[in-house]
This record gives structure tokens, sequence and C-alpha cells, in this order.
């Protein structure tokens, strides 16, 4: 019997890891915890660990370590008292493992506070690059700390690897969000309009914009450069998500929520679509637009274009209908043109993330490995 912890701190996150996260429960030779944290904990990003025990499970451990603060001090602040609760929670649990998904602040803290309990960490799409956040340091740093590692693609296997990472230990599994797309019917439309309560009538755009942690410019700016590229599409409407729990992200909720109310028979907004009418609208939408991930990995499979601004995702590998561009309104205008346009080559959604069956790979990857007490850096060969 392996003892699994699985570790999630975001709405994101969680949809990623929900097959992930079923498979192991219903395994008979794994024993499934999990421990909650970060934004499912709070109101004013949707309480989503609602959303998780209605999904039938059970949360075995929640550490809240939030504070109200918009500022790179307040992460910081954020991430120890998270450190002393996973602490806690650890040696509570003591599992064999522990499985962490990718590259936020709070999974950092987490696979810190495992480190030093000395439990083996399992880590989930290492070795992908997004230069526009720190994210991306922190997501090496989580390699570092891993004992083993499920890539998305082989290009990130290599990268890991080049990390000091032995080959022995990185496996290709494939973008875990994938998999929910190929296993979980999604809603009809019709059943999807049902449930937001929004007269949803007119072709429409679904819209996540993220902080730009490491950008020095003003998030704000950007924020208002997409809001303002928006207006030009009076006969589109707007499906919003609200930003992640970043720093400089709460700055940019008071302004998505006025712009909603002065637009408000044109636009919707809300804290959390959970993933799977997330996955819907965006499935039925004419664009994905904004700087989210799922514009990059799972947007292409539902054969929707996406719009990615600005350089939260740069660096990341992306099907052909992923259309880059700068923050600025009429780039934006432009970038949304051609995606909305009609013309579509075969290979225009080909995604480079798998074939969607990831999490069985992941729990293969899980029992048969013989965990050690430490590991050895991996020398490339050739290069001292």
């Amino acid at each position: 019997m392996v003892k699994v912890t699985v570790f999630t701190g975001t709405r994101a996150e969680y949809g990623l890891l929900y097959w992930l996260m079923k498979d192991l429960k219903a395994d008979p030779e794994c024993e499934l915890d999990i421990l909650i944290s970060g934004s499912h904990l709070s109101p004013q990003f949707g309480y989503t660990v609602n959303q998780i025990e209605a999904d039938g499970f059970e949360v075995s451990e929640r550490v809240e370590m939030l504070l109200s603060s918009d500022s790179a001090v307040g992460t910081a602040k954020s991430m120890g008292l998270a450190v002393i609760g996973y602490a806690d929670s650890l040696i509570k649990l003591n599992p064999d493992v522990i499985i962490i998904l990718g590259d936020r602040y709070e999974a950092l803290a987490a696979a810190q506070t495992a480190m030093i309990l000395r439990i083996p960490i399992v880590h989930l799409h290492g070795g992908e690059i997004t230069e526009g956040a720190y994210d991306d340091s922190i997501r090496h740093a989580i390699t570092k700390l891993s004992y083993l590692h499920g890539t998305s693609s082989e290009e990130h296997r290599q990268r890991v690897i080049q990390l000091g990472e032995s080959p022995d230990r990185v496996s290709v599994v494939g973008a875990m969000g994938l998999e929910y797309i190929n296993r979980t019917p999604l809603m009809t439309k019709k059943d999807f309009l049902t449930s937001i309560k929004f007269d949803l009538h007119k072709p429409y755009f679904v819209v996540t914009f993220h902080a730009v942690t490491l950008s020095d410019k003003c998030n704000v700016d950007d924020f208002k450069s997409l809001l303002n590229a928006l207006d030009s599409y009076p006969n589109y409407q707007v499906i919003f998500t609200y930003p992640n729990a970043d720093a400089g992200g709460m700055s940019l909720i008071p302004i998505l929520e006025t712009y909603t109310t002065l637009n408000s028979e044109r636009v919707y907004s809300i804290t959390s679509l959970g993933l799977h009418r997330y996955l819907s609208a965006v499935k039925y939408a004419e664009a994905v637009i904004g700087n989210s991930s799922s514009g990059i990995i799972e947007a292409p499979n539902l054969e929707t274009p996406t719009v990615n601004i600005g350089i939260r995702q740069k660096g990341r590998s992306a099907a052909k209908s992923v259309i880059n561009c700068e923050p600025i309104t009429t780039n934006i205008i432009k970038a949304v043109d051609i995606a909305i346009s009609k013309e579509r080559k075969n290979d225009f959604f080909e995604s480079p993330y798998g074939d969607g069956d990831a999490s069985l790979k992941v729990i293969k990857m899980v029992k048969s490995c013989k965990f050690e007490s430490s590991k050895c850096f991996y020398d490339l060969k050739g290069t001292r």
C-alpha cells in the first residue's frame, strides 16, 4: 500500500489533478489523502474547497495561509504561514509520497516542507517555461526539491534532466488537463447557458487575465488595454474568470467588477466556474483571451483559438491556434481578429501536450519507484 498525499492550492491546479485523484482513490494499492490550502479556502476566490467536496473527495487537511494583501511582502509572509501549517499537516498525514503540480508559491512552500520532512515529492508539469512570472523560478525550484518527475512533453523532460535530475526518474506523462477533456463529458451548450444564469445570446469570449509577476510594467495598464480592446467587439459577449491570488492580482479585481457593472448586459464575471463549466465555456467560445495557461494547453484540444497577451506564458510550447500579442490595445484587436476569422488549417489545433492519459502513467510511476532517502545530481555527459 502506497500512502499518497495530493496537494492543491488553487482552482486551476485542482482541475488538472481531478482525474489523478479519482484514480488514486479507486486504486486498491493506494491510500489517498488530500491537503488543501491557498485560494481554495478564501471566500474572495470562491471558497472552492466546496467544489472539491461536492466532487466526492474527503479533504484530509486544510491549511489557511493567504493574507489579505496584494504585495510581494504579503505573498512572502503567506508562504511562511504555509510552511508552518504544512509541517503540522504532513507530520499528521505521514505520507509515503506527496504529489505537487506546477509552479505556484503555495506549492513551493509545500515542497520545501516535504523536503525537510524527508517526504519524497512527485512533481508534475516540471521543465516548462513561463518567462513572465516568478512561477518560472518556482517551477524549477520544485524540480530540484523533487524525487520523481512527470512532464508534459519530451522537450520538458529533457529540460528537467538538464537541471540535474536523473533520466530514470523523469517520465513523459502528458498534460494533466487534457485527461479531463478526454474522460469527462462536457456540458451541452444549452446546459452551460442555463448553469451560469446569464443571458448569453451572442457569440462570446472567455477571458482570464492574471498579474504578470515579473513585469516592470503596471498590470493595471495592461488589463485596461485588454478591456479597451474588448470594447471594439460590441457584438460579442464576454465571460470573465477572476485572476489568481498573485502579487498584483487583487488590484485587477475592482477594475473587472466596475467593467462588469458598466457592461452588465454584455459581460459576466465569476470568481470560479469550476473546471467542468470552464472547459464547457471554452468549447463553445469564439476565442480564449488573456494570459492563462489554459489557453495554451487545454483550449487547442477543444478547437478554440487563443489570444495570449503579454509575457506571462512566454516560452511555453503551443499549438498554432495560439496567437501571441503585446498588451497594447491595437495589437490585441489584431490578434482577436485573426482568432475569430474562419480560416483554419488541418494542423491549426495540434497540441504538443500528449494524448490525455496522464493519470494512470503517474500512478504507475509512483507505485513502481523505489524511493531512496537522497538523490545525486545528474551531470550531462560532455558538459565538463
